[in-house]
């Protein structure tokens, strides 16, 4: 029984330097070349013109009054513009905050209202939703949008600045650079505290060793999945731009585009989920696209199947298909499975600096190989914590400085990982987290509810599907009445596709805390 360290050698980060300054480090070799591409336009910006841009960007910002350490919250989907703004924010200190374009207006002013912003920018279809709950928003002081939207200020005045107002007070590494907001392992979003020490040192762990990863200038990297998830953020935009690949941008998962995009652009590098790797293990359409370019694809913010990997190994060609580990709080990445181990259900090898222990879920006793328990993490890549929630924070950090993921799992005599299981309540359909205590307390608000509970169950395509269970206070209450009301009041992603079933009480413990696994064995009373 013992705490399993990482095998590589540990690695040490620069000092002195912010986000933005790391990931710029190399920008002046890579110059005229393409750093990002909008996949379905071909709109596209150098590493010269992100450079220029964003400061500009920094600078206009400070001219209108904004300040080292102000919040600012993008809400767009994937699209160049969105690599400018964030740098901009980056270059003058501020910290971004990332929200789920789907979101309603209620669900954003949340979030904004959490992380106490100042700006909102966004794009035009989504403008009046964000102007409906900047009414809401006294702190808010103007909203952006990457184009024209009335009532709202165009990206392009930031672009037009001369840059003489940049800041001369330079972020430090313990400053706040990024504000996303993660469900933990239950309950409802809280904000994650990444400061720019706990960014750069997870990307320099990620670049320490060809074996991680090995991506170079000039290569096409697919920039899918969202940047307002640390994952897409952190993996993919950023250590895209420190390593001068050419991130093509798609604003969403739409199968012939996607398709045709990773053809004609030749993508040599894919970071996906579980359900795009079943699409392209198992979808006829993938047949008519030639995919020969692809040589790496990386799966994480979900567990998969091996046999899903051989799957797509197996009809696409391609040599490196493997899985990492990861959640916001870890900044977002903890394992990655080497390119030359070929053992696609394992989660990988710790990160350099990382140490690892698996404890038992109901005394905390240290296991040892073999054995499942709670994965825990240690290491520089760790949060600060949860914005201004100290109780959260002490519930999933102990005392010795291990983050506590919630995710069931174990290692072998190689000290590769597995995950086996969930022991946390987030429910994750299509890689997007979604919390059941949001939604049960959403449900718990219609007057003909008297208790709720939500699990995920499982789904080949999507992952898992949310469901909840019913009291009803009387009859006359439908499941099409249950899942219309949750469909009005919250994202596309947290319908409750899963189903209704009614039930005559929810099975909780002697401290009221709801049993779900006795709900997911389907032993409960309608």
């Amino acid at each position: 029984m013992a705490i399993v360290k990482s095998s590589y050698d540990d690695v040490s980060i620069p000092t002195g330097m912010s986000v933005i300054d790391f990931v710029f480090e190399k920008f002046d070799e890579y110059g005229d070349t393409a750093a990002v591409v909008d996949g379905l336009s071909g709109r596209s910006y150098t590493y010269a013109q992100v450079k220029l841009f964003s400061h500009r960007i920094a600078s206009a910002l400070c001219r209108q009054g904004y300040r080292k350490g102000d919040v600012f919250g993008i809400m767009s989907p994937n699209i160049p513009e969105f690599v400018l703004m964030l740098c901009g924010i980056g270059r003058m200190g501020g910290v971004v905050s990332g929200v789920n374009p789907l979101y309603t207006a209620d669900e954003l002013v949340r979030q904004m209202e959490a992380a106490g912003a100042q700006m909102i920018i966004t794009v035009p279809p989504f403008a009046e939703k964000v102007l409906e709950a900047k009414s809401r928003l006294p702190r808010v002081k103007a909203v952006y949008v990457f184009g024209e939207a009335d009532g709202c200020q165009p990206f392009e005045d930031l672009l037009a600045d001369d840059g003489s107002a940049f800041p001369t007070l330079a972020p430090s590494l313990d400053d706040l650079f990024a504000l996303p907001f993660s469900s933990g392992t239950t309950g409802v979003p809280k904000g994650v505290v990444m400061t720019n020490k706990m960014i750069i040192w997870n990307i320099t762990q990620l670049e320490s060793n060809p074996e991680i990863l090995d991506d170079a200038p000039g290569e096409n990297m697919l920039a899918l999945l969202p940047y307002f998830h640390c994952y897409g953020l952190v993996v993919i935009m950023l250590h895209g731009l420190r390593c001068g690949t050419r991130q093509i941008c798609m604003s969403r998962f739409e199968p012939e585009a996607f398709l045709k995009i990773m053809q004609d652009y030749e993508i040599n590098v894919a970071y996906l989920v579980p359900p795009i790797m079943l699409f392209l293990a198992k979808h006829p359409l993938v047949e008519k696209y030639d995919l020969s370019s692809l040589r790496m694809v990386t799966s994480g913010a979900a567990p998969l199947g091996g046999d899903i990997a051989a799957a797509l190994k197996s009809r696409t060609g391609v040599k490196c298909i493997r899985q990492g580990f990861g959640m916001t709080e870890l900044g977002p990445v903890s394992h990655v499975l080497p390119k030359s181990v070929d053992v696609p259900s394992s989660v990988g090898l710790l990160l350099p600096n990382t140490e690892a222990k698996i404890v038992d879920i109901q005394t905390g006793e240290l296991l040892g190989a073999g054995q499942d328990g709670e994965l825990c993490i240690r290491g520089p890549q760790v949060m600060g914590g949860y914005l201004e929630n100290p109780e959260a924070t002490a519930n999933t950090i102990d005392e010795d400085g291990f983050l506590h993921t919630g995710d069931i799992g174990h290692y072998d005599d190689r000290e590769l990982f597995y995950i086996v299981d969930r022991l946390k309540e987030l429910v994750k359909y299509k890689g997007y987290q979604v919390p059941p205590a949001e939604l049960e307390a959403l449900l718990l608000t219609h007057p003909k509810i008297s208790d709720a509970a939500v699990i995920g169950v499982p789904d080949e395509e999507a992952g898992e599907l949310p469901k909840a269970y019913i009291v009803r206070v009387g009859e006359e209450l439908t499941e099409s009445d249950v899942v219309e009301f949750v469909a009005g009041k919250v994202a596309p992603y947290k319908k409750l596709r899963g189903g209704v079933e009614f039930v005559a009480t929810i099975p909780k413990s002697a401290s009221g805390k709801i049993l779900r696994r006795i709900l997911k064995g389907g032993a409960v009373k309608s």
